[in-house]
């Protein structure tokens, strides 16, 4: 089941089975169908993160934030390779967006460090994604009882920073 969460009001608005031989990838498009996106973002997880499913949130009117993975390839290569010299070696004059959160619940502690960039003219794939005009890296250590996890995600998006 492919579920559209509301984050705000913490409520499912729609859902989608998927097929028993398919996975959600299939099931993604027609639950957008469901949907008014006009003005909303829409969050997809690495799986969901395809060509298609980006047109059809800018048709649809609306925003994406996508994680992408190792399943996009060379643009995942880029923009990993990008973020990783830019937060060792600094990122010259292509202006970097950041902001940081802490949240301290349930015995853990998470910090979370975000990186947005909107000057993207040297990303090869980006004309292959419509609607595409920032990426993203987000950062994330969790601390629970003294033992430290790191996580470092990559995004696709249509917003600016």
């Amino acid at each position: 089941m492919v579920r559209a969460w509301a984050n705000e009001s913490q409520l499912v608005l729609a859902q989608q089975k998927v097929d028993v031989k398919s996975n959600e990838i299939t099931a993604i498009p027609p639950l957008l169908r469901m949907l008014d996106l006009e003005g909303y973002i829409v969050m997809i997880d690495a799986m969901g993160t395809q060509k298609e499913i980006a047109s059809q949130i800018i048709a649809q009117k609306g925003d994406y934030v996508l994680a992408l993975k190792g399943n996009q390839g060379h643009a995942h290569d880029d923009i990993q390779r990008f973020f990783e010299q830019g937060v060792q070696k600094g990122f010259g004059s292509i202006p970097v967006h950041t902001y940081e959160t802490t949240d301290y619940a349930h015995g853990r502690i998470e910090k979370r460090r975000y990186f947005h960039v909107d000057q993207i003219d040297w990303l090869l794939a980006k004309d292959e994604w419509v609607g595409l005009v920032s990426i993203g890296m987000l950062q994330t250590e969790r601390t629970v009882r003294d033992v430290t996890s790191r996580e470092t995600r990559y995004y696709l998006s249509s917003l600016s920073a």
